[in-house]
């Protein structure tokens, strides 16, 4: 296994494992405002969704600016439960999954066209980071928001997904 596909494996993982930590609590901390980075958890869930699916787009061969265009409005979609957001979460992995078992080459280089930073070369490689990083940054805004919303988080780490995986294995 690559690195690339490792890290989306543990994006996977620490994304499901802060939706069942959301999913022990009461239905309505997910749409209960807080004075965060979103106005509540199920728009930071949304957000992250959103950019997931622009990226998978991305990384298909959808231009980004179509892309951006054709997930715009998922970002401002908000669902009813968490179990709504585990059922997209786990489908949009599992296209991502059949994605990466039949990429040979993940160090190849596209011509990203970024409407709000330009044009540039970048790896698929790169991509694949990307939207773990940004899944990891949102993770943050989400433990932070549970927090202020007077409940705790859950460990998401990838220090925490190293263990987790040898357990398993």
């Amino acid at each position: 296994m690559n690195h690339p596909e490792q890290m989306y494996y543990y994006h996977t993982w620490a994304t499901e494992t802060i939706l069942g930590r959301i999913k022990e609590l009461p239905n309505s901390v997910l749409h209960q405002e807080v004075n965060s980075s979103f106005l509540t958890i199920a728009h930071a869930l949304s957000h992250i969704y959103a950019v997931d699916q622009m990226w998978y787009l991305v990384l298909t061969g959808t231009g980004m600016p179509e892309a951006f265009q054709t997930c715009m409005s998922l970002n401002g979609e908000i669902h009813d439960s968490v179990d709504d957001y585990i059922q997209r979460y786990a489908e949009l992995s599992e296209q991502y999954n059949v994605w990466l078992r039949d990429q040979t080459d993940l160090e190849q280089t596209v011509l990203l066209d970024n409407p709000f930073a330009g044009v540039r070369e970048t790896s698929l490689a790169e991509m694949v980071f990307h939207v773990v990083n940004h899944g990891t940054y949102h993770r943050g805004n989400i433990s932070t928001m549970l927090r202020q919303l007077g409940h705790a988080s859950t460990m998401n780490d990838y220090a925490l997904y190293w263990y987790q995986k040898a357990a398993i294995a």
